[in-house]
């Protein structure tokens, strides 16, 4: 009898060289091989190095939002998406369900479930449980409610359970479709995910000991020393009174001591460089947590400039879209199962978020003039400059020959009119910067002084754009009228 040719994939599992399927499809790399893993039968521990290294869950986390600052940036991340619009891309999906899942979500509290399942970024996972109901002959969803993280827990295999009193060591298995889980950057690794939390732990820490230590020190140096003198026959009694004397007057700013005894105040003079050494530290904890949460510290500081400020915003824009993803993915997963249970079609609308735009005013103050110099714009270019739908611009009436008749060939007035009008706001800002500095002003040199500060960043990119449309209006004007000529 011959012997079977293949490979031994584990201690009870032989795979045939002629079943190459099989040990393609097969999952080789498991924990349960692992020789790092020898958690079977229990749950897979949180890898978090922060948590590992205090021996706590993410409560830890949770407490941190109590501090002033770490809570400001969080509200901050969370507005940053939930000030999105929303809205379902229906696809190739049926009108029927396409109806039928925007109705679902119209029902629901997006404003609040969008804020719980942001808490993702902050721990790394949010559970969500989905409360389903009978609507109208369909199963949907009628809430979706955020549940602690720390009661759940991933097994060997990945998948979330939930730790009971009955079960704590390895916890329950969930049912499908009832939890959604959002989470950020979610491995085999770590399904847990990262928790933008870790990187605010030990900056708060450190924030919270140096205050407690600068308040100290602010107690002892800040306010002035009263000594107090008396003769050196003085007897224990005698320096105790005086003592106490001088505590009243610290209180109360009056102290009676007798006529051979005197009070002297000092001043903590060369404490300076000691105190701003707690600030320093503070300011540091405080920058490492608006890196952590918001990408960037210009926006949170008081030195930052308005340039620096603007570009601050652009690295927080890319951390939203990265939050609004978390949030689509859940939602889209929510849509797949309501198709499931309802109806049998492949095809399902899209939950989608984006950025609600506005009207750059400098490019359509800049078509007006160009139109006025006989330029012609084309529906396609509206459509796209724009973000119009095509049944949202209406056809225009073909121009008759008596409105050209009546035209003014000369339009510079207005092109002038509206070009002052552009620049405006950028010039509105300058003035403002410069009646502050002289209001805070002294004396002429300090004024001096603050106006060369005050401009060396001068943001003069609005202006460079009426400037740059003038030149390309003007060389546009002058070919209208060669070309008017001819």
């Amino acid at each position: 009898m011959m012997r079977a040719k293949g490979i031994w994939v584990g201690p009870h599992e032989f795979v045939q060289f002629g079943e190459p399927e099989k040990s393609l499809s097969a999952q080789i790399a498991t924990r349960g091989r692992s020789i790092d893993f020898a958690g079977l039968g229990m749950y897979l521990p949180n890898p978090d190095p922060v948590l590992k290294a205090l021996g706590r869950d993410i409560k830890v986390y949770r407490e941190l939002r109590a501090d002033a600052h770490v809570g400001g940036c969080i509200r901050r991340r969370k507005a940053a998406v939930k000030s999105l619009e929303w809205g379902l891309d229906r696809g190739r999906a049926k009108g029927r369900v396409a109806r039928s899942v925007e109705a679902i979500f119209a029902d629901l509290d997006l404003s609040r479930i969008i804020t719980e399942m942001l808490d993702a970024v902050l721990y790394g996972y949010q559970p969500m449980e989905v409360m389903w109901g009978k609507v109208g002959g369909y199963l949907v969803p009628i809430d979706i409610v955020g549940k602690p993280a720390d009661w759940f827990v991933y097994d060997a295999d990945n998948l979330l359970r939930l730790r009971t009193r009955q079960d704590p060591i390895k916890g329950e298995e969930l049912p499908p479709r009832k939890f959604l889980v959002p989470r950020q950057d979610a491995s085999y690794d770590n399904p847990y995910g990262f928790a933008d939390m870790s990187m605010c732990f030990w900056p708060t820490t450190f924030k919270k000991g140096g205050l407690k230590f600068w308040v100290q020190f602010t107690e002892k140096y800040g306010a002035p020393w009263v000594i107090g003198k008396h003769p050196r026959s003085a007897s224990d009694s005698e320096t105790s009174l005086l003592l106490d004397c001088l505590e009243d007057m610290v209180q109360d700013a009056v102290a009676v001591v007798p006529d051979d005894s005197s009070v002297e105040i000092k001043e903590a003079a060369g404490k300076t460089g000691s105190a701003e050494v707690y600030e320093r530290l503070l300011h540091f904890c405080r920058s490492e947590v608006s890196i952590a949460l918001l990408g960037q510290n210009q926006t949170t500081e008081a030195s930052a400039t308005h340039a620096s400020a603007r570009a601050g915003l652009e690295v927080t824009r890319d951390i939203r879209d990265g939050d609004k993803a978390i949030v689509q993915e859940a939602f889209n997963t929510l849509i797949r199962w309501v198709c499931a249970l309802n109806f049998n079609d492949d095809a399902r609308p899209v939950f989608e978020m984006w950025e609600q735009r506005e009207v750059d005013m400098v490019q359509a103050q800049r078509d007006e003039i160009l139109t006025r110099a006989g330029a012609r714009l084309t529906r396609a270019y509206f459509m796209r400059a724009y973000s119009l739908n095509e049944d949202e611009i209406a056809q225009a009436a073909p121009p008759r020959a008596e409105d050209f008749a009546e035209s003014d060939p000369d339009y510079a007035d207005g092109a002038a009119a509206l070009l002052e009008q552009a620049a405006q706001p950028t010039l509105d800002d300058w003035l403002s910067r410069v009646r502050r500095r002289i209001d805070a002003a002294s004396d002429l040199q300090g004024l001096q002084e603050a106006l060369l500060v005050e401009f060396a960043e001068l943001d003069e990119a609005g202006l460079s754009k009426v400037m740059a449309l003038a030149f390309a209006c003007t060389d546009l004007a002058g070919r209208a009228e060669v070309q008017g000529d001819a």
